[in-house]
C-alpha cells in the first residue's frame, strides 16, 4: 500500500515522536508513506478564524500537492488538527464559487476525490489490522489502556464522516489487537483546551485535569492519544496541574502508533519515547518493553 503523507508543522517540531512511530509502524506494516513534497502549513486554528479563504487555501494547497505525490488517491494526516483542516476544505469547496475563488489563490485544479484518512483510519482497516495481529511479538496484556481521542478525531461528524463520533472504538480495536485491555471511561471525546494554553492556561490546566483525574478514576496504566495538542497538554502540563491543585498525576501519555510499534518489537528510540516530559521508563521497564 502507497499513500501520500502530510506530516503537518507539528510532527516536525513538538510532535516529532507520532512522526517517528507513525513512519516506523507503517514500514514494519508494509504501508510505505510518500511525504507530500513541498508541502505547507494547514493554518491550524488561527486561519479560520481570521480569512476563510486563507483557511481554504492552505489546506487545498496541500491536497493539490499530494494529488501530484505518485497520482495518489489517498492522503493520510496523522495531526487531528491538520485532518480536520482538510477535511473541512473538501467539505467547503463543494461549493462551485468558492472553489474557483481558491483555484485561483492556489493556481491549481483542487483534487474534489482525494480521501483523507487519520493514521488512525490506516491502521483500522481490516487487512492492515490482521497484518498487526500477525506481527506482535510483545503482547501488551496486563496494561490498562484509556483511549483518548479529543475533539477533532471524530468531530463534527458531518466533516469527519464518524458515525460513533461521541463513542468512538477504532482506537480500542487497534489496542486491543496488541492484547492490552481498554477501559470504559467519560473523557474519550472531552476536550483539552487544545492551543488555548498558551492565552487561557488555567482553563485548559482545569480541563485536563479532568481527563487525568477520570483515566485514574478507571485504574489507567496509560493514555492512548492520536494528536499532538492533546499529547501536548496531557503530557506536558501534569507537573504544572500537579502543583496547582495538589494532585499527584505521572500517567504516561503515548501516542497509540508507540504502542502499535512496542507490540511490533520496535525500539522504544526509535519511536520517539524519549521525548516524552511525564516519565515513561518505569513504565516501559515495568512490563519488559525496554
Amino acid at each position: 500500500m502507497k499513500i501520500a503523507y502530510y506530516p503537518g508543522c507539528s510532527l516536525h517540531s513538538t510532535g516529532i515522536e507520532y512522526d517517528l512511530s507513525t513512519k516506523e509502524v507503517c514500514r514494519e506494516l508494509g504501508i510505505e508513506l510518500v511525504e507530500v513534497k513541498d508541502w505547507i502549513c494547514c493554518g491550524s486554528t488561527p486561519a479560520h478564524e481570521y480569512d476563510e479563504l486563507m483557511s481554504l487555501a492552505l489546506p487545498a494547497k496541500n491536497l493539490a500537492l499530494a494529488a501530484q505525490t505518485d497520482e495518489s488517491k489517498q492522503i493520510c494526516a496523522p495531526c487531528a488538527s491538520c485532518y480536520s483542516r482538510l477535511k473541512f476544505a473538501q467539505a467547503r469547496l463543494k461549493d462551485e464559487k468558492l472553489r474557483k475563488d481558491v483555484e485561483q489563490v492556489i493556481d491549481a485544479k483542487f483534487p474534489e476525490n482525494i480521501e483523507i484518512l487519520n493514521i488512525l483510519d490506516v491502521i483500522v482497516e481490516k487487512s492492515v489490522l490482521e497484518t498487526v495481529a500477525s506481527k506482535v511479538v510483545r503482547n501488551l496484556g496486563g496494561i490498562k489502556v484509556a483511549c483518548y481521542y479529543g475533539c477533532l478525531m471524530t468531530r463534527p461528524p458531518k466533516i469527519t464522516g464518524k458515525e460513533q463520533f461521541e463513542n468512538p472504538t477504532d482506537m480500542e480495536s487497534v489496542i486491543e489487537t496488541l492484547g492490552a485491555e481498554t477501559l470504559d471511561w467519560n473523557m474519550k471525546t472531552f476536550c483539552c483546551g487544545a492551543s488555548f494554553a498558551l492565552t487561557q492556561t488555567d482553563v485548559v490546566l482545569e480541563l485536563t485535569r479532568k481527563v487525568l483525574a477520570d483515566a485514574e478514576s478507571v485504574g489507567a496504566d496509560v493514555i492512548s492519544v492520536g494528536c499532538p495538542l492533546c499529547h501536548a497538554n496531557l503530557d506536558g502540563r501534569q507537573q504544572q496541574i500537579n502543583n496547582k491543585f495538589g494532585a499527584s498525576f505521572n500517567i504516561p501519555i503515548l501516542y497509540f502508533t508507540q504502542l502499535v510499534g512496542l507490540a511490533l518489537g520496535i525500539k522504544a528510540k526509535d519511536l520517539g519515547l524519549f521525548k516524552h516530559l511525564t516519565e515513561v521508563d518505569d513504565f516501559l521497564k515495568e512490563r519488559e518493553l525496554i
